[in-house]
């Protein structure tokens, strides 16, 4: 097991977001490795995970002289959880990175995500461009935000797709919170070459038998892959799962409609920044496919696919990820 640094409690003051917004204050847990006067790398984790996803590549860039951070994004482990559900929406999410660099005293940082921890990372050059050095995709391209309403058009059955399942609020996270060991024992599995599309597509299929939200059936699904999480791994985020409950990741989905509302320019604007684009090649849920665009919106792109790599790329390739990730922040930021 790839042990973390011990993290720190980092408390945020009242703010105002890039739109002008309020923030409250907020304190978020905090893992830190290598100089503090390194280039600083944030990485930002996506759902339904943890600073802890970030374990391998926290140890190896710091290791390769990067001052390297991973925070519980908040709603997350350590870090706070607020009630109300437009807490999670980008404005805040985007806020805390800010409150974040302020509070360790850092101008500018190149940002990673992966899974929902990409949309931050993405929003990060339109909202404050002035503090973010670069951007690493991990998985999720940059793209606007889809709409609810699209997926509907093509996805009748809301119960189909995780992501509209996600909408109302209590229904999954009572679900999630009983069954919180299976959801990293049948889902944090390595990659497996996909059959029969996407989740979007297997949503929309005609067949009842096929959908895409494995998160309602957790007892039903075989075990497919392998496990990416050892015993004390595992441990980790069924613990930390049972203490916090799902309710916070989950609320991140229900501020899709918001966030496509208040930043329609994501996805669409064009980036002059360093950009890095590392797709896997089994990802169900974010293909390669789905990086497509990118090279028309980013003057400053290179893009890498990590062969045989399921959803959990930072956990299932950690070595192939770690070495795109330091070759290309070496020749960018040293």
């Amino acid at each position: 097991m790839v042990s973390l640094p011990e993290p720190r409690r980092v408390d945020l003051p009242a703010g105002s977001s890039a739109r002008g917004g309020d923030l409250d204050p907020i304190s978020l847990m905090v893992y830190e490795a290598g100089p503090p006067d390194g280039p600083a790398v944030v990485m930002c984790h996506g759902f339904p995970e943890l600073a802890h996803s970030w374990r391998h590549q926290l140890a190896a860039l710091g290791k390769a002289g990067f001052r390297a951070i991973a925070p519980d994004m908040r709603g997350y482990g350590g870090s706070d959880r607020p009630e109300a559900i437009e807490d999670y929406d980008l404005e805040h999410l985007m806020g805390d990175m800010v409150r974040l660099l302020d509070a360790l005293g850092i101008e500018k940082a190149v940002f990673a995500g992966h899974d929902w921890g990409g949309f931050v990372v993405w929003g990060m050059p339109i909202a404050w461009p002035e503090r973010t050095a670069g951007v690493i995709g991990v998985n999720t391209p940059y793209s606007p935000f889809p709409r609810t309403s699209i997926m509907r058009q093509m996805i009748p059955d809301d119960e189909r797709l995780y992501v509209l399942w996600f909408q109302r609020p209590g229904i999954a996270e009572s679900i999630l919170d009983r069954d919180t060991r299976l959801v990293f024992e049948k889902l944090m599995r390595g990659g497996v070459a996909p059959e029969g599309g996407g989740l979007v597509e297997r949503a929309a299929s005609d067949d009842p038998e096929i959908d895409a939200n494995p998160f309602r059936r957790l007892a039903e699904l075989p075990e497919v892959g392998k496990p990416l999480l050892g015993a004390k791994e595992l441990d980790v985020y069924i613990k930390t799962f049972g203490e916090t409950g799902f309710r916070g990741g989950v609320n991140w989905y229900r501020n899709i409609d918001r966030n496509a509302d208040a930043y329609p320019e994501i996805g669409t604007q064009k980036l002059e920044l360093p950009c890095l684009m590392v797709t896997a090649e089994w990802d169900l849920a974010l293909p390669p496919s789905a990086a497509a665009g990118m090279p028309a919106l980013c003057s400053d792109l290179e893009t890498h696919m990590i062969e045989g790599c399921g959803h959990w790329t930072q956990q299932d390739k950690p070595a192939e990820l770690n070495a795109i990730l330091i070759d290309w922040l070496k020749r960018r930021f040293v």
